[in-house]
Order: C-alpha cells, then structure tokens, then sequence
C-alpha cells in the first residue's frame, strides 16, 4: 500500500519539502502525494525524478492532483 502525502492546500515549497521528507523516509516502494496546484504539481514531479523516483500516474482529482511516485528497491 502507497504512503499518502497530502499537501493540498499549501504553497510551494512545503509539498516539495514533505515529499521528500516521505522519500527519506520510506527509501523505495510507493507514494501518493495530494496536491492542488499546477504549480505544487511541477515541482513535486521534478523533485521526485531528481531523486530516482519514477513519477507514474498523475490523476486529476477534485480541485486537485494525486501524483504516484515510485521506486523499486
């Protein structure tokens, strides 16, 4: 089961920085991180691939975006 990261509601940096809070700390495997910005969305996307993180599916949902990161072992 993915980790969840929910930044919605919060401006740039703070998605960026509790997302790679949940990188450090979870190391591989998935993250589902909530954001409702186009902007929180970029930047959370290239923070995650900076890191080796394959950004998968980016849903739209609500007045938001649920970005899934992932990385095997």
């Amino acid at each position: 089961m993915a980790q969840i990261v929910d930044a919605r509601g919060l401006s740039c940096p703070q998605p960026v920085l509790m997302t790679m809070q949940e990188i450090k700390k979870t190391g591989k495997g998935q993250i589902e991180v909530l954001v409702d910005t186009d902007t929180s969305k970029e930047n959370v996307s290239r923070a995650a691939a900076s890191q080796g993180w394959q950004v998968g599916n980016i849903s739209a949902e609500g007045e938001g975006y649920r970005i899934l990161i992932k990385k095997d072992a």
